[in-house]
């Protein structure tokens, strides 16, 4: 069991974390990203998006980090991550389903405008062209250019805000009768899909801008830090300078980002 990552992506966090629950042996192949490593005709032949994770399991390469947390629970059940209950399973989706299609673009523009936006300046302008012409996709090309060019003042950012405004305030009416996870007494593939999605913000030092009147999320991010899994699938594995790295940058635009987000609540009014 091979899983092509990075160490800081999102994505990659949430199979690690499955992977540690489920207590697999794997090999970890690194795939670098601002070295382009993922538009390699090698890696495209795994997966044809040139984006990380992929899975290679008995030969066979799986995609798309929410449909490979779903294969592992799937082909190794113990412990159970994917309820069996059917609306359970179907509730379970839509967690997922809202970071794919909310939060994993809202994590990307923030950390993008916080810190990566600093490192492709420090790209010489071969590489940095390079790294917008591998992108592929012309709406997500319009968001690098977006979030390089102008930062947390990026409308895209501001949709980011939104999506996390979203789904905090979700997640704080789930938890408000006082469960401990998203689907109750245990965590699923719910709670692991949103992990990484939370721990960006914290270390980018912003996540008390959405959820410092929100005792219960403050309570089920405690508990998800306390996880094994969690410490095994990210924590552990960030590096002392990354944390700084996005400690730093992260406070640099937090004063902005705390405008933004006050602004679009007055906007809801």
């Amino acid at each position: 069991m091979i899983l092509y990552q990075f160490g800081n992506s999102v994505c990659a966090q949430k199979v690690r974390i499955t992977l540690a629950e489920k207590g697999l042996d794997w090999e970890a192949r690194e795939v670098d990203l601002f070295k382009s490593e993922q538009y390699s005709p090698e890696y495209l032949k795994l997966n044809p998006k040139g984006v990380v994770p992929t899975l290679v399991h008995d030969g066979r390469a799986i995609n798309e980090s929410t449909l490979i947390c779903e294969y592992l629970d799937s082909m190794f059940p113990k412990p159970e991550l994917v309820p069996k209950d059917p609306y359970k399973c179907y509730q379970m989706r839509l967690w997922s389903k809202m970071v794919d299609e909310g939060l994993h673009e809202g994590t990307t523009e923030i950390s993008f405008s916080a810190m990566f936006r600093h490192k492709m300046k420090n790209l010489t302008e071969e590489k940095r062209q390079l790294r917008f012409k591998n992108i592929g996709d012309p709406r997500r090309k319009d968001r690098f250019f977006s979030t390089y060019n102008d930062g947390p003042d990026s409308m895209f950012v501001l949709h980011a805000i939104a999506a996390y405004e979203k789904a905090f305030k979700r997640l704080d009416e789930t938890l408000s009768d006082g469960r401990n996870w998203i689907l109750g007494d245990n965590y699923t593939l719910a709670d692991i899909n949103l992990m990484p999605y939370v721990a960006r913000l914290s270390y980018l030092s912003l996540l008390d801008i959405w959820i410092e009147d929100r005792p219960s999320i403050k309570s089920w991010w405690l508990r998800s830090q306390d996880l094994p899994s969690f410490k095994a699938g990210i924590s552990s594995l960030i590096m002392e300078d990354e944390y700084e790295a996005m400690l730093v940058h992260g406070l640099g635009i937090k004063n902005r980002m705390q405008d933004r987000y006050n602004d679009y609540l007055k906007s809801l009014r």
